[in-house]
């Protein structure tokens, strides 16, 4: 494993404007060359829309088309509301040197938000292998059902991409904290700040917890591109001493 470069954009989501959004992100982007992996927002391109019959891409559509291109030369990732075959899915992608090589279908729909009754629930979860780490991605309201983030695989991180509203982020602050402690990993939350289309205010609190739980970095209500190196020497070392994670019993990976 080598270290691994980071950027975390926590940024402005303009409603359901995916070529608005697609030219705000591409300026923070460039900004930081030196990123080996870009993490952006859920749904970066729109926004938390319930309207995928209007705003929802097929897999060739102009904001897969911009990830691809973005990637050249590193990973970036992030989630969009993507058609296929007449059904919609809020789609974790992750495109890397030019093409899309990982996809995770966002497990726990937002019922509170009405989000089940536009979208379908993925059914599998994925570990995406990058540059000797081994990395778990998940989508927002995935945070709060444990047994679906238990890290039955060891990665080594955790990333979380969200429109997690302000009045409950304090649920998301003590939630990202949790799965990094339970999980023996880094976690990465990456949310987004400003008023959505549905007059909902973000204030981002976007959070790299490392492995103990204790939060290494947090951004609250700034746009911000955040460049942080991740070693894995203190994590294997931790996990050597304190091998919780050989403990786990046959229930709980059979939860999984």
């Amino acid at each position: 494993m080598q270290h691994l470069n980071i950027l975390a954009v926590q940024a402005n989501l303009i409603w359901e404007n995916p070529g608005a959004n697609l030219r705000h992100l591409e300026h923070f982007i460039h900004s930081k060359p030196e990123a080996d992996l870009v993490v952006l927002p859920e749904m970066f391109a729109t926004g938390f829309t319930m309207k995928p019959e209007l705003c929802a891409e097929n897999m060739d559509g102009e904001s897969v088309q911009w990830l691809k291109k973005m990637s050249v030369g590193k990973a970036i990732c992030g989630s969009l509301a993507i058609r296929e075959n007449d059904q919609y899915f809020n789609r974790f992608l992750w495109a890397e040197d030019g093409a899309v090589k990982w996809q995770y279908d966002k497990r726990h729909l937002f019922s509170y938000g009405n989000e089940p009754r536009h979208y379908q629930p993925g059914t599998q979860k994925i570990i995406v292998e990058y540059k000797g780490w081994k990395i778990q991605p998940l989508v927002c309201y995935d945070l709060r059902f444990p047994v679906w983030c238990r890290n039955t695989e060891q990665a080594e991180l955790c990333i979380f991409v969200a429109n997690w509203p302000q009045v409950r982020i304090g649920a998301w602050q003590k939630l990202l904290q949790a799965r990094a402690i339970e999980n023996q990993c880094f976690v990465l939350g990456v949310n987004r700040v400003g008023e959505d289309g549905n007059n909902v205010y973000h204030n981002g609190s976007s959070m790299l917890c490392d492995f103990r739980g204790d939060v290494v970095w947090k951004n609250e209500d700034d746009e911000v591109a955040y460049l942080f190196q991740l070693a894995p020497s203190a994590l294997m070392e931790f996990r050597r001493q304190f091998p919780v994670l050989e403990d786990m019993d046959g229930f709980e990976i059979k939860g999984v």
